[in-house]
């Protein structure tokens, strides 16, 4: 079957336009956390009015994926306890994938397995980042990052298959073969979703260039690279599943130089790679 390019990209860009905007509430978290001069206090103020934000903050902040002593009740602890930044990542996660499982999804990609991969692949680049002595108070956007590196994925519809099914028999990186067949790759369609949702620009570049970490900004080069190591990771240990069977490993050495990291510390996640990716599922559940 051959796939339309041009009618591929004009269902993808109708599907995007469709696709709902994050919450009023999320928006004005993600505007105030990006100003220098903001408050725990304003964050506070914004969260506290939506009581659905609300709850799951403060459930997540008392999952096992913080591991805290004692529980926590109050958002403005929980802010205090977090930062600013844990928290804002916390609400950007939980709104976009309720957002992005609300919206129609190829059959060919499950929606379970894409979510498992992702979170598979977010727990081990936070892992990476503490192998990398990554600061305490950044390691949770490498979380994030991974989680939603993948989401341009989601707007390909059914003839989506063909591409799986090239990249699956020629054993090729799923990327090449989208590109090849499609005329479009996940990663400019994940850049599409993220400037629609206006997220930060180190979010819009992991989407965008994870694949191509060379094409990132130098200073977001060595998360990306960290995230694209993850995501290999989870690929070869079939983390969930979002199709790339055969990812691209010639560049992993360039990766590891780029992320700061050797292959002791690559290979080392594997021993709590999987307790963190149980722990993470609860971002699936608030």
């Amino acid at each position: 079957m051959k796939i339309d390019q041009d009618q591929q990209r004009r269902q993808i860009e109708k599907f995007i336009r469709r696709m709902p905007s994050l919450s009023t509430t999320v928006g004005k978290v993600l505007e105030i956390c990006s100003r220098t001069d903001a408050s725990p206090n304003e964050l506070n103020r914004v969260i506290s009015l939506d009581p659905v934000l609300t709850g799951q903050v403060l459930k997540l902040i008392n999952s096992a994926y913080y591991s805290l002593v004692a529980k926590v009740t109050s958002l403005t602890r929980a802010i205090t306890m977090l930062g600013m930044n844990t928290v804002k990542n916390m609400a950007l996660s939980t709104a976009i994938i309720k957002s992005v499982s609300s919206a129609k999804k190829s059959k060919v990609l499950p929606t379970s397995k894409f979510w498992a991969h992702s979170i598979g692949v977010g727990a081990c680049a936070k892992l990476l980042a503490v192998a990398g002595d990554v600061p305490v108070m950044e390691r949770e956007e490498y979380f994030v990052a991974g989680l939603l590196h993948d989401i341009g994925k989601v707007p390909f519809g059914d003839e989506y298959s063909e591409v799986l099914g090239v990249a699956k028999r020629e054993q090729a990186p799923l990327v090449e073969v989208e590109q090849e067949l499609m005329g479009i790759n996940h990663q400019e369609v994940g850049l599409m979703i993220a400037e629609k949702w206006k997220l930060n620009p180190v979010i819009q570049q992991c989407v965008s260039a994870h694949h191509n970490v060379d094409q990132a900004d130098d200073p977001f080069q060595r998360l990306i690279a960290t995230v694209a190591l993850a995501d290999i990771y989870s690929n070869i240990f079939d983390f969930g599943y979002a199709g790339n069977l055969f990812p691209a490993e010639r560049g992993i050495e360039q990766l590891l130089v780029v992320s700061g990291l050797g292959w002791d510390e690559y290979a080392g996640v594997r021993d709590g790679v999987e307790t963190q990716i149980e722990k993470a599922q609860i971002f699936l559940q608030v």
